[in-house]
């Protein structure tokens, strides 16, 4: 048995949080590291210790492999746990720890190595007899080479990256015009996001399920699947709702595909926690995609399903200890769904959301319900890691049970400060075709009308509401030297005359004078933090403000033609120079933020009339980065 008394966690949010409860409920001290604008952090308040590493950028921070050793001895560590992401799948950081004496929760560094490379994993996936989908994994990374193996296999083909999963790297090419910018761009996220930009081609299957197993082994030859997950709604490659099991599959189904995971684990001595990923098709037919050599994001669906603790399991398997239960002993019971709430502009693309966290309340605790969180309200959301805030998870007897508990449990939250998907996610949840389990990974690009609709005009009714709503939380309503005087609240009284307070207010960029009659009491659904008031219009909660005539005069001395920032990032590649002509829809600047890269384009045809951003340079949200004159 091997002694872990003190366990560092090499991540961030709310994967190290939740490692930290289930390792301070085993007895353990935690140790958090962090970079330097994570020092206040939910992760770094609620560790027994902390380290500085410094840095903002993964890069300077938290993919520091030796500054993470070095935090490891210097804290007394025995073991590190790496989270998701980061170092969570690096073979050399694996190796490092077994030289320095320390446990890694995680597999054998050759397991990760032979899982690490997606093409070496096609390679030992068909040894195995594991089905592939048809698709050029080879060592040589020339453009000429994909270009002759996507014709091989027909368009629409995907890039991936060899290296890495959660969307990174990852890019559809659907005619061979777009082949070489596409992969350029897929190999400059991988570069950035995982240190190794090679890169794999694939068939893109039309309207495919992706089907998950989680599979975990010992050090003595034991390994289990423990059911799957449906992670199949996802947008730009990333998952945004799981859910376990996964509707539909028959037990002979889920045996076949299980079966299947543990041969792939088996054939690379795998050890602790991983999740083998497949895509299903209408046929029942499945396909080997990768295999994560890790702990999910979604794993809590799993544990609700289960009633298991995988994050206690792997710090058990890491001491030595067997996996306590045999295959036919893996429970199944109910349905689990998982949501995860990003700081993100869903109706804008998604683009991913920085900043102040005004205001954030999570739903009430209850049976079936649970919230892994990394945040609190307060903090700042920084452009330089993932923009995910939290998980909702919700568990019911059926599918239809788990549905509705989730739903009232987003009902319940509140984020303000910056855009989230919040009410993207209860517009989901609440689609008839989700409702009947009618899944694939087009579910969101066909619903796109229903799930995203455009902004509709606000009516009367809710500037009504909002300016009774700021009228009745107004803290300084009152006057503070004679209270009971009629003059002295703010309700619009008159002599003899109607009462009505003239008010102009602004909810993003529109602007409403209104004349808002008293209110007794605070409406419903309203919710007053500072000078903002956040109404509940419908699935959305809107923020309100009295119209500011100094800001609104600031704003607009702005550059006439400026193309902004729409987030917090950093500049990668400026692609125009002053006097330049451009057509509409070129490429100006791109922008990397969230680990994620964003081509800043031209709305229409024009000259470049002047550059206000140089690459490598780190840009605040609303900074203008080029001006473009239109054609007359």
């Amino acid at each position: 048995m091997k002694t872990i008394t003190t366990l560092l966690i090499a991540n961030r949010g709310e994967i190290a949080c939740r490692v930290m409860r289930t390792a301070k409920a085993l007895g353990l001290t935690t140790v958090a590291v962090h970079s330097a604008i994570d020092r206040s952090a939910r992760h770094v308040r609620e560790a027994d210790i902390a380290i500085d590493l410094g840095g903002a950028k993964p890069g300077d921070s938290y993919l520091l492999m030796d500054k993470v050793i070095e935090a490891a001895q210097a804290s007394g560590a025995e073991a590190i746990h790496p989270g998701y992401g980061f170092l969570s799948e690096n073979a050399t950081f694996a190796r490092k720890l077994e030289a320095a004496g320390l446990i890694f929760l995680g597999p054998p560094a050759s397991a990760i190595d032979a899982m690490g490379s997606k093409s070496a994993a096609k390679a030992l996936m068909e040894d195995a007899g594991v089905p592939l989908v048809p698709g050029y994994h080879g060592d040589d990374q020339d453009v000429e080479t994909f270009r002759k193996a996507a014709e091989q296999i027909g368009y629409p083909v995907l890039l991936k990256a060899t290296a890495g999963g959660g969307g990174k790297g990852m890019k559809i090419v659907e005619r061979e015009g777009d082949l070489a910018d596409a992969l350029a761009s897929a190999q400059r996220e991988a570069q950035s996001a995982f240190g190794d930009g090679r890169m794999l081609v694939e068939k893109y299957v039309l309207q495919p399920r992706h089907v998950e197993i989680q599979v975990f082994a010992d050090r003595h030859g034991n390994c289990l699947y423990l059911n799957e997950r449906d992670c199949s709604i996802q947008r730009r490659h990333q998952k945004v709702v799981e859910e376990a099991p996964a509707p539909g599959l028959t037990p002979e189904l889920r045996r076949a595909m299980g079966e299947a995971a543990v041969r792939a684990a088996q054939a690379i001595g795998y050890v602790g926690a991983g999740t083998v990923e497949f895509l299903l098709d209408a046929r029942g037919d499945f396909f080997f995609m990768e295999m994560n050599t890790r702990l999910q994001v979604e794993h809590p669906v799993t544990e609700a399903i289960t009633g298991l603790d995988l994050v206690a399991w792997q710090i058990r398997v890491a001491r030595g200890e067997p996996l306590p239960i045999r295959q036919e002993q893996v429970p199944l019971k109910g349905h689990a769904i998982e949501v995860r709430l990003y700081a993100e502009d869903a109706e804008g693309g998604f683009l991913p959301a920085s900043g102040h966290l005004d205001l954030y309340r999570e739903p009430a605790a209850g049976p079936g319900r649970r919230v892994d969180s990394g945040v609190e309200q307060g903090d700042e959301i920084s452009p330089f890691y993932d923009p995910m805030l939290a998980k909702l998870i919700a568990w019911g007897e059926n599918r239809e049970e788990a549905r509705q508990r989730l739903l009232a449990m987003l009902t319940e939250t509140l984020v303000g400060g910056f855009k989230t998907n919040l009410a993207f996610l209860q517009r989901i949840l609440a689609h008839p075709a989700f409702a009947a389990a009618e899944l694939d990974t087009g579910f969101i690009e066909r619903h796109q009308a229903q799930l995203l609709p455009p902004m509709q005009e606000l009516p009367d009714a809710f500037w009504q509401q909002a300016g009774a709503a700021l009228l009745a939380t107004d803290a300084d309503r009152q006057r503070a030297d004679d209270p009971h005087s009629p003059w002295a609240a703010r309700n619009a009284w008159r002599s003899a005359l109607p009462a009505s307070t003239p008010m102009t207010l602004t909810c993003g960029d529109i602007t409403r004078r209104v004349h808002v009659e008293p209110v007794t009491a605070a409406p419903k659904n309203a919710v007053r933090e500072g000078d903002t008031l956040y109404l509940r219009w419908g699935v959305e909660w809107l923020a309100v403000r009295r119209f500011d005539p100094l800001a609104a005069a600031a704003a607009s001395t702005a550059h006439q033609g400026g193309l902004t920032a729409p987030m917090n990032g950093s500049i990668v590649r400026v692609l125009v120079a002053p006097g330049q002509p451009v057509e509409a829809g070129v490429a100006l600047v791109v922008l990397e933020a969230m680990k994620m890269e964003h081509s800043i384009r031209a709305p229409q045809a024009g000259t470049i009339k002047a550059v206000y951003c140089t690459e490598g340079e780190l840009i605040a949200e609303g900074s203008v980065l080029v001006e473009l004159e239109a054609q007359p």
